[in-house]
């Protein structure tokens, strides 16, 4: 290197992955000495989001020891943020005073998120004991709604105001109010019947004249969701019309709580989360955390399936076995037909899944995205025709062999662009989750097509 020449600076991200992985290793150095000041001077300058993540990288026994040793250091903030299947585990090891604590600094749809998602009756008894009369009140009513419901999304604490009330009237209130939640973005505008109206942002409120009226700075945004409605509507339109946060009414219209735009992303999250595995067919609550009997009861069935997918595969190549025996070139070559018919089926499916998802692909324009991605599939199959055309002649010297394997190419490609869509579609209006059941139909049909066009043309042509 010459003098004028530099080193390259450091990859920002590099040292954050090197100081994460120095952290783990001091934090396990100080479990295994049993240092508690040490620990302490580790995880105290740290996120309850990131002692979560530290608390999901250890061992079962490094976690017991944990929180042993920081005692009284988990707060509820930690147990929000910590993988689902990690909670009852901690939960368990915490004393009964601590859990008591920490819950009671959670919002209510925080305290509802860790109760509905616990198997053990007893902890989760133990929990809305630990809440005063009227969060406890609020946490059993939300858990009263639906599962995945606006209601077990909302929080109860909620910031209200009369609609007639001025700027002056609301910065008053706000100024004695004693009991507002720790963190809100509007001011609700309510009827004497308590019915969502409108809402106001504090900017707003901030910046107008003390004798402007409320219902003069209301925001256009304004919408409200049923207590009913799916969660992942809510969090759809959230991502739709960049709502900040939304009431939520029950069937007489009257306001029940809000929703922050913190819980829609985090349902977004979780939605694009749960497709990304469901693609892989793997169980949507996995996580790196689980025990290996969890994760083995969990990808079985869709083994199991796959197997018996690629059984129906092998049944058609088994109706050509002759075809083969004669011209041993096609047991070479067919493995590149289903293959590359596969890739293109995952490409379309991945595409159409995260699109149904997302609302992008609606009754309206199926037919005109079925038709891009069987076009797409013609032209990619006819470019690939011609190299596999040129190599059956290059590698076996056999013209119509190269011929065969080129039309079976454009066949099962088109074949792939056609299921990678269609599948989808047709088994989300079945009412069957595409993320979770359509990579097993569009394999399947990849293969079948591939193996039964390359050596049904085999047997016409060839022979």
């Amino acid at each position: 290197m010459t003098q004028d020449q530099t080193a390259p600076s450091p990859d920002p991200l590099d040292e954050e992955i090197d100081l994460d992985d120095a952290r783990l290793r001091s934090v396990r150095e100080a479990l295994s000495n049993r240092d508690r000041m040490a620990l302490d001077d580790l995880l105290e300058p740290l996120h309850g989001a990131d002692i979560a993540d530290l608390l999901e990288q250890i061992t079962e026994l490094e976690r017991a020891s944990l929180i042993e040793l920081w005692q009284g250091q988990i707060d509820g903030e930690i147990l929000s943020e910590l993988d689902e299947s990690l909670r009852e585990e901690v939960l368990d090891a915490l004393p009964a005073e601590d859990v008591a604590e920490a819950v009671r600094e959670l919002d209510t749809d925080d305290v509802v998120d860790l109760v509905e998602n616990l198997d053990d009756e007893d902890q989760a008894d133990a929990i809305l004991g630990a809440l005063d009369d009227v969060d406890r009140v609020a946490v059993e009513t939300a858990l009263s709604y639906p599962e995945y419901s606006a209601g077990r999304l909302m929080q109860r604490e909620v910031v209200v105001a009369p609609s007639f009330w001025s700027v002056g009237q609301a910065i008053d209130f706000l100024r004695n109010a004693t009991d507002l939640p720790e963190h809100f973005y509007h001011v609700i505008l309510t009827d004497p019947r308590m019915r969502p109206v409108g809402y106001v942002t504090l900017g707003k409120i901030l910046g107008a004249p003390r004798d402007t009226a409320l219902s003069d700075i209301e925001e256009d945004s304004f919408r409200t969701f049923d207590v009913t409605d799916p969660e992942e509507d809510v969090a759809y339109a959230f991502n739709q019309y960049h709502l900040i946060s939304a009431p939520v009414v029950d069937a007489d219209d009257r306001l029940m709580g809000v929703i922050t735009i913190d819980d829609a992303i985090r349902i977004l999250d979780e939605e694009a989360e749960e497709d990304i595995l469901r693609l892989a067919g793997v169980d949507a609550d996995e996580a790196i955390s689980n025990r290996t009997r969890d994760v083995v009861r969990r990808r079985f069935p869709w083994l199991a399936v796959n197997l018996v997918t690629s059984i129906l595969a092998s049944l058609v190549i088994a109706q050509f076995d002759a075809v083969i025996t004669q011209i041993v070139a096609l047991a070479v070559l067919m493995p590149i037909v289903a293959s590359m018919g596969g890739n293109a089926g995952t490409q379309s499916l991945t595409v159409a899944v995260r699109a149904l998802a997302t609302r992008d692909l609606t009754g309206a324009n199926v037919w005109r995205v079925i038709r891009r991605e069987v076009a797409a599939g013609a032209i990619n199959g006819a470019a690939f025709a011609v190299i596999m055309g040129i190599v059956g002649v290059v590698w076996f010297g056999s013209p119509m062999l190269g011929v065969v394997i080129a039309v079976a190419m454009v066949i099962n490609l088109i074949v792939a662009g056609l299921a990678g869509v269609g599948i989808p579609v047709i088994l989300e209006k079945v009412g069957v989750d595409p993320a979770l059941a359509s990579g097993a139909f569009v394999t399947t049909v990849t293969d079948v097509v591939g193996f039964f066009a390359f050596l049904g043309l085999a047997a016409l042509w060839l022979l």
